[in-house]
This record gives C-alpha cells, sequence and structure tokens, in this order.
C-alpha cells in the first residue's frame, strides 16, 4: 500500500461570500457559445443561488472538425458576468497562453483538464505559467485510471506555489459506455483523499453519467463520500449547446437537483459505530487467515502438479469456480460481478503461489 501524503499546506478555495457549506457548486454550459448564451445562462444560474460560473473558452476535443471553443474573444463574455451579475467566473487552460489569458481576463478560477493532466510536459508547462499567482487551480483526473499520474499533476501545481488546490472527479475513459460515459471508479479518489486527506474533491457528474438523467444520483453519490463540491454542465437550452448537450441541463432543473441533495453530517460522532467497526475488524482478520489457508492449500496443489507434470492452469475448473461461487453468492445477496472480481484476484494469487513451487527446483538446479 502507498504511504499516505504528509497533509500539503493547502488554503481553503472558497472565495470570499461563497458559503463554506457542502457543496460547493460551479455551474455553466461547457462551452461558452454567444455572448447572448452566456449571459442568458449566467442571469439564470444567477437567480437560483449559484455563485461560480463556469464556461470552456478553448474545447479540446477528440476529433478535428468539432467545436473548439471560441476563444479568447469569450473571455470578455465572463468578465461581463461578473460584472452584471457578482458571480465569479472559471474556465480550463490547457497551455500557458491560455494561463496569461485567462489571469488577463480577470478569471478567478482555473481548471486543468484530463487530457491535460495526463501529460506531464504540458502539466509543467501550465504550472510554471501558474508560478507566482494565488488563484484556485482545479486538476481533472487523467483521462486513463492512474492514481499516481493524478498525484504528480497536484504536485507539479504545488511546485509552482499555488496553495489553493482541489480537485475534480471527472470519471475515467473506458470503451465500456453501456451505463456512463466515463467510469466513475470511486475507490480512486477515496485512495486519493487516503493519500492527501485536506485536498478538496468535487465531482463532475456531467462528464461521468454523459446523460443529465445521471446527474442527480451521481452527485448524491458524490455528497455520500464526502466529495467538498460538484461542478456541473448548466445550459439556457441544452439541447441547442454546440458540445455535449446530452449532459447538460438548465438552471431552473440544476436547481431542483441541488434542493434534493441529502448532506449527511461528516461531523457527527462515531462512537456508537465502535462496536460494528470492531466486528468489521475481526471479521477481517478471519478473512485473512482463510485466504492464507486457501494458499497453503493451493501450495499443495502446485506440489501435486508438479510432482504429477500437470499444467498450472486448468480452465474447465476455473470457469466452474467462477460461475459456481457467483451464483452461491447471489444467493447470499451479494453481487455476482463482486464475488467475480475477489475470486479472480484470489486465483491470480493462487496461480502465482503455484508457479513459485514449480520453479523452486527448477532454479536451484539452474544456480
Amino acid at each position: 500500500m502507498s504511504k499516505k501524503i504528509e497533509n500539503l499546506d493547502l488554503k481553503s478555495i472558497v472565495l470570499p461570500g461563497v458559503d463554506e457549506k457542502r457543496p460547493l457548486v460551479i455551474a455553466g454550459p461547457c462551452s461558452a457559445e454567444t455572448e447572448e448564451q452566456v449571459m442568458t445562462t449566467a442571469n439564470a444560474l444567477a437567480a437560483v443561488g449559484v455563485k461560480i460560473f463556469r464556461a470552456g473558452i478553448w474545447k479540446p476535443r477528440t476529433r478535428p472538425g468539432g467545436f473548439e471553443g471560441v476563444g479568447a474573444p469569450g473571455l470578455k463574455w465572463l468578465k461581463r458576468v461578473k460584472e452584471e451579475t457578482g458571480m465569479y467566473v472559471a474556465t480550463e487552460v490547457a497551455t500557458r497562453d491560455h494561463v496569461f489569458e485567462a489571469l488577463k481576463a480577470g478569471v478567478d478560477v482555473l481548471w486543468i483538464g484530463a487530457r491535460t493532466a495526463v501529460n506531464p510536459f504540458a502539466m509543467q508547462d501550465v504550472a510554471d505559467a501558474l508560478s507566482g499567482v494565488d488563484i484556485p487551480v482545479l486538476i481533472k483526473n487523467p483521462v486513463n485510471p492512474d492514481l499516481e499520474l493524478w498525484i504528480g499533476a497536484i504536485q507539479r501545481v504545488y511546485g509552482a506555489g499555488i496553495r489553493r488546490i482541489a480537485v475534480i472527479h471527472r470519471g475515467f475513459s473506458s470503451y465500456d459506455k453501456k451505463l456512463y460515459r466515463n467510469l466513475p471508479l470511486w475507490h480512486i479518489p477515496i485512495e486519493l483523499r487516503r493519500r492527501i486527506p485536506n485536498l478538496p474533491i468535487i465531482c463532475d457528474p456531467s462528464h461521468i453519467g454523459g446523460k443529465r438523467e445521471l446527474i442527480a444520483p451521481l452527485s448524491q453519490q458524490a455528497m455520500d463520500l464526502n466529495f467538498d463540491g460538484l461542478i456541473i454542465e448548466s445550459h439556457c437550452s441544452p439541447d441547442e449547446a454546440w458540445s455535449d448537450a446530452a449532459q447538460q441541463i438548465t438552471p431552473d432543473v440544476l436547481d431542483y437537483v441541488l434542493s434534493l441533495l441529502v448532506i449527511r453530517d461528516a461531523t457527527q460522532t462515531t462512537e456508537n459505530l465502535s462496536a460494528l467497526r470492531r466486528q468489521i475488524d475481526g471479521v477481517d482478520e478471519q478473512l485473512l487467515e482463510l485466504l492464507a489457508k486457501r494458499m497453503r492449500i493451493s501450495r499443495e496443489i502446485g506440489v501435486y502438479k508438479k510432482e504429477h507434470n500437470m499444467p498450472i492452469l486448468q480452465s474447465p475448473r476455473y470457469g466452474e469456480i467462477l460461475e459456481n461461487r457467483a451464483k452461491a453468492g447471489a444467493a447470499m445477496e451479494l453481487n455476482p460481478d463482486f464475488v467475480q472480481a475477489i475470486l479472480k484476484n484470489i486465483h491470480e494469487e493462487s496461480v502465482r503461489q503455484q508457479m513459485i513451487v514449480m520453479n523452486q527446483g527448477e532454479n536451484a538446479a539452474e544456480s
């Protein structure tokens, strides 16, 4: 297990006049398209109490030919949003020129996208441009599920002297698009919080879900996991949006989604949980003992296979185990996919143990 990083010397990302209670909400269209669209959306969001307006000025697209943002001219529209609504404004930066242009226009919050976070050279370039700046910087997870790469991006920005840092969990790219646009893989941001406990985490349900109907349940999941905020794409006319139309919602729908959120008290005493947690600890010890016993048996099987010149992998047997155990788990109200995932890991370790047994004599003969 990777060691916990010492708490970074971070400052609050909450701006003056913004409520510190969860969730911190950042909302606005995927892209700034026209001045009218920006102002109409911003005024509607301000009317429902949103304090931070987001809009993409530069839009990195997967394939050429799509709308890639209006560029620097759109920064004037964000400046107008600030002047006329009193909202703070946020946008994505991917190059040092983006940083300089955004700062010159008075943008209050910057975020670094997933395609930039995945590239250490690009991250360092942006970090260098941020040197000496005191502004909240939000770092999205890399497109691929690589926690160390995400932490590296954080450290580069921190190394540039930025102390108001948070991360955005926007999910991870996958060929599997059955439900989510980007798989949430919640265990990765959870592990990030274990590694850097004082780092704020903001959820991006728009990009995780890819569909507006998933925004509400994903937002609630994020709150139940004690995330600090939400960044949600909101457009005055979502179906007519020039980019990512399916995952945007109107300001009124956003207000309704936020009103339904249940925010659980993270500061409540956990004394009443102590007895149950002790039971969990005891069960975990039993699980480890059983796993150790199973591996001892696996090693004995390895000895038998070696003595009888049998291959380690017995495919029919492995398939039967997965199928039968998944059915048995379902009867015990366990998710079959969960059971199979555990068994696959156990089987992988069992094969490793048997390979050690198989190779022991051969290694001795070679030496």
